[in-house]
């Protein structure tokens, strides 16, 4: 069974190993995070670690049972009693139902240990699968939109917790 576990400085090898696997796979639906983001991969975790450390975001990863990290789920830009939701799963895990769990998982943390009150999330139109995972775990549309990184058309969700 996967465990959700608030990131920290030990998961640093099997976070680099997970983003670096999966780069060609997260590319096809994501924007791709650079060569930079790899050769700075211990400079902006610690950026991470400290942003995470002031409560301003929240990030998990999914480990499996032998420590690989199989996904992220985190909650970013916390303030008002609310933040953003955004999440990745490995290649590997993908289509079983994963992203379900791990978002449900992180939809109750966010309400009992962080004290929000609401998550938002965004999707690609032409990424169902991200849509179905929201629509499983209780968020609703609440428009449409242009997505920040990428400029390609989608939704917004909302979730109240």
């Amino acid at each position: 069974m996967p465990e959700l576990c608030l990131l920290r400085p030990d998961h640093a090898p099997a976070l680099l190993a997970f983003e670096r696997e999966n780069r060609a796979y997260f590319a096809a639906s994501v924007p791709d995070r650079g060569d930079d983001f790899f050769a700075r991969f211990d400079e902006r975790l610690r950026a991470l670690l400290a942003e995470q450390e002031a409560g301003e975001c929240y990030f998990h990863v999914v480990a499996g049972g032998d420590g690989e990290v199989l996904g992220r789920v985190n909650l970013v830009d916390v303030a008002d009693g609310g933040a953003a939701l955004g999440y990745r799963v490995a290649e590997c895990a993908a289509g079983q139902g994963l992203a379900t769990w791990a978002v449900r998982e992180v939809c109750v943390l966010a309400a009992e240990r962080y004290g929000l009150s609401v998550l938002r999330a965004a999707a690609a139109l032409d990424n169902p699968a991200s849509r179905t995972v929201l629509t499983r775990t209780g968020f609703t549309v609440t428009g449409e939109t242009r997505l920040p990184h990428s400029g390609r058309p989608g939704l917004t969700y909302r979730r109240a917790l």
